[in-house]
């Protein structure tokens, strides 16, 4: 009982927001009262301006694509779906924190101003989000305050100076400081995002650090460079730029979400594949989705991201797949009681009938080799292994902490030959957290 309490109070203690996470969210808010409380007190420079830009940027957050699977989620959804769930508000947002010029004429609106706007269009915009239930997550609400405050305070300040001008003048030099200062924002952005995550999870910044960066090739180098080319073209054709040359990026956007229905699509075909060995009565309801969601934690607290969880996952899913080639399921389809023989031919099978799938190379060989000798093995055939053994050991529902205790004792006494000590003891570290630790969206 003493034990149960213990675990309970642990989990609390996770959803608990870290104190850093509560630091980047007073700043944000601190930010926000500025730009809002400076705006009400000064009035509002160029209205016609900032009205356009306002409004484009909530038509952009109109656009977004809802909920936004983060690093918690499956991880081919973090990667389909990117980091910035409303490219167009974005790149709006960044345009008008780098706004110089507006036809010719010098724009006198300042970082505060950029800020309010900013934040008046995002919520705006996500009204009708809200309304449905499906508005942005407050990580990503605060990242985009944080992120544009830092860009308009970077450039507005310099510019309005006239210190941009004397030194840079208007030609190329101006633009390579603009896409100076969209490079710094992105890493900025980065690096509070993995930071937040880091924060909230337990998982080790790097790998998390890597992903945002691997985000940051995709949708976000066109949200970054639809930004500086819209100040730019605002600067020489005004306020009519703003349509005109946001439509690459609306194309992109669409293109985007095709292929992440396309991509989603097959991994719900995974998903649906790995479900054969429950409902033939091979292995327990939700043993290879248990497997895949603590075998993706797992991954995560020893560094692996991107492709390499995806691979992670693909093979969990379908780790069991061989047992259909059995005449008698094994009781419970508990694979790790059988003989070592037994388990290669059925880990050789699956990963046959997983080449047939279409899936990577890479998943076919976690498959098959899972059930070899962990030294043999690749890092994620070593943790599937481990994982279902807990799964089976454990009986699919974690059991009671003396239980879970039970079962990693098992592992560990395994450590010589079947399970390798770094991923049983990461697994202890996942577990003791609570077992899976879901991230906020965005």
């Amino acid at each position: 009982m003493k034990r149960g309490h213990q675990r309970h109070r642990r989990r609390r203690e996770r959803r608990r927001p870290g104190g850093l996470v509560v630091a980047v969210y007073a700043g944000a808010l601190s930010l926000t009262g500025a730009s809002l409380g400076w705006v009400v007190w000064a009035g509002i420079e160029q209205r016609g301006i900032a009205l356009a830009f306002g409004s484009f940027i909530a038509v952009g957050e109109l656009t977004r694509w809802g909920a936004v699977p983060g690093v918690g989620a499956p991880p081919v959804l973090g990667e389909l779906w990117g980091r910035e769930p409303a490219p167009l508000g974005f790149a709006g947002a960044l345009a008008y924190a780098l706004l110089g010029e507006c036809a010719g004429s010098p724009t006198t609106h300042g970082a505060l101003q950029a800020v309010a706007v900013v934040v008046a269009g995002g919520l705006a915009g996500a009204v009708p989000h809200v309304a449905r239930g499906r508005g942005p997550a407050l990580d990503h609400v605060v990242r985009r305050v944080l992120t544009v405050g830092f860009a308009a305070v970077c450039f507005q300040p310099l510019y309005i100076s006239g210190e941009l001008d004397r030194r840079l003048g208007q030609g190329a030099y101006y633009a390579l400081f603009l896409l100076l200062v969209l490079l710094l924002t992105a890493l900025c952005d980065a690096v509070l995002a993995a930071a937040l995550l880091r924060a909230r999870t337990g998982y080790p910044f790097g790998p998390l650090l890597r992903d945002e960066l691997r985000a940051l090739l995709g949708i976000g180098s066109a949200v970054c460079a639809t930004g500086a080319v819209m100040a730019l073209a605002v600067a020489v054709a005004g306020l009519w730029a703003l349509p005109v040359f946001c439509v690459p990026l609306l194309l992109t956007h669409l293109s985007f979400r095709r292929y992440a229905a396309v991509r989603t699509t097959y991994r719900q075909t995974i998903t649906s594949l790995a479900r054969a060995t429950e409902i033939a009565g091979y292995t327990r309801p939700g043993h290879a989705r248990r497997v895949a969601a603590l075998s993706t934690a797992v991954g995560r607290e020893m560094g692996l991201s991107g492709p390499e969880l995806t691979v992670l996952e693909y093979a969990a899913l379908m780790h069991d797949i061989g047992q259909l080639s059995l005449v008698d399921p094994v009781a419970d389809g508990a694979t790790a009681a059988l003989p070592a023989a037994e388990q290669r031919r059925i880990a050789l099978l699956g990963g046959a009938v997983v080449r047939q799938t279409g899936a990577p190379a890479a998943v076919a060989v976690v498959v098959e080799q899972q059930a070899d000798p962990y030294r043999e093995q690749p890092l994620p055939a070593r943790i599937v292994r481990a994982v279902n053994a807990y799964d089976d050991l454990t009986g699919g529902s974690g059991g009671s902490a003396g239980g879970v205790l039970t079962a990693l004792e098992r592992l560990r006494l395994g450590t010589g030959h079947d399970y390798q000590p770094e991923v049983v003891e990461s697994l202890a570290r996942v577990l003791a957290r609570g077992g899976l630790a879901p991230l906020p969206p965005g």
